[in-house]
């Protein structure tokens, strides 16, 4: 059984006025019907809660304020749903709502319940329709969009394939709209190079939060955990069956060479830093080279209020090296920075060895 996460951004759930696109989502619907009766499997992440409650709440315009957005998604959210579950229905799939925040997905016994879940979901049958659930979210309206959801979805679940469906026909040299010269990149396989070689804008349309660069960064996130990406153009009723068919559609991202664990891919891209450890030189040559824990006596710096048990980034300077879990309070940490292990032992006794294990540390 294959498993593939779809996400489809505002602008392919409702036009700029915020009315749904149903005729699309209906082909869309169709295909994955038909690839359903095959034994694959399908997850939805569906932006449009705010569009849609843009439109019933007759507003000139997406808000701006996070309260104002909140209050449009609590009045779009229902009706995106209940236009997915008529639309899969009448193809005869079993459409779930699903709403993640930030902390479903950034503690580790939240993240494996929701991974269980979900996967039970997709056991039944059922065609999961994910959403984040940004009226009670505080840390921001969106994990800064869906399509780093999507990508945490797929992590989550090992998918094996993660499709972006968006309004245009791929990640192109140059913006489309300002320069004619532009043309379709039809594979990437080193996304920092693409980042770094194209002009990749960060923003698509009026009802939406997303852009090219967000979903070069969610096809990063995804090639960590070995799961390939495909963005195409979600307005063309065939490029969702063209791409499941392995044809040629819109920019397709390779997957790494290497996959990460679980653990460290919830811990590098799911569980929020909380503070930041800086330390010297010594210990960076450790950490990177040797691969061993850091240490107290590495530590020159501590910043936040982070608790034990908290992830923190780790930086050199202004290089930023990795991200881990902190054995320490901060307050704690302050106070034996700097300190060899029998110091600390005397400074505070019972306290770990370990700053951050290596066994909770993750490079970057």
């Amino acid at each position: 059984m294959s498993l593939t996460v779809v996400k489809l951004g505002s602008s392919i759930i409702a036009d700029d006025g915020g009315a749904l696109r149903r005729d699309g989502l209906a082909a869309h619907c169709a295909t994955l019907a038909a690839r359903h009766a095959r034994g694959e499997r399908f997850v939805l992440v569906s932006s449009g809660a705010i569009a849609r409650g843009v439109e019933a709440l007759k507003l000139p315009a997406r808000p701006t304020a996070i309260d104002a957005l909140q209050a449009a998604s609590a009045v779009g959210q229902g009706r995106l749903f209940r236009a997915w579950d008529d639309l899969l229905d009448g193809e005869g799939l079993v459409a779930a709502q699903v709403l993640l925040t930030l902390h479903d997905l950034g503690e580790r016994e939240a993240f494996v319940n929701a991974r269980r879940t979900l996967l039970r979901l997709v056991e039944y049958g059922a065609v999961p329709v994910i959403n984040e659930n940004d009226t009670t979210t505080t840390d921001e309206i969106s994990f800064g969009d869906n399509d780093l959801l999507a990508a945490q979805v797929a992590m989550l679940l090992n998918a094996d394939r993660l499709v972006l469906l968006t309004s245009t026909d791929g990640l192109f040299t140059a913006d489309p709209r300002r320069d004619p010269a532009a043309e379709l990149v039809t594979e990437v396989v080193d996304v920092e190079e693409a980042l770094a070689t194209h002009d990749i804008g960060s923003t698509t349309s009026s009802l939406g939060t997303g852009g090219m660069r967000s979903k070069a960064l969610a096809a990063e996130m995804a090639a960590a955990a070995g799961i390939p990406t495909v963005v195409a153009n979600g307005l063309r009723p065939e490029a969702l069956r063209r791409l499941l068919d392995g044809e040629a559609e819109g920019t397709a991202f390779a997957a790494g060479e290497a996959r990460w664990s679980s653990f460290k891919l919830w811990l590098r891209y799911a569980k929020p830093a909380r503070g930041t450890i800086e330390v010297d030189r010594g210990a960076l040559r450790a950490l990177t080279a040797g691969g061993t824990s850091l240490l107290p006596v590495g530590v020159t710096g501590v910043g936040g209020d982070f608790r034990a048990g908290d992830a923190v980034d780790i930086r050199c300077g202004d290089e930023l090296i990795g991200k881990g879990i902190s054995g320490y309070p901060a307050g704690a940490l302050r106070r034996v920075m700097g300190q060899r292990t029998e110091r600390v032992r005397e400074t505070l006794p019972g306290a770990p060895e370990e700053a951050v294990h290596r066994d909770r540390l993750v490079l970057v």
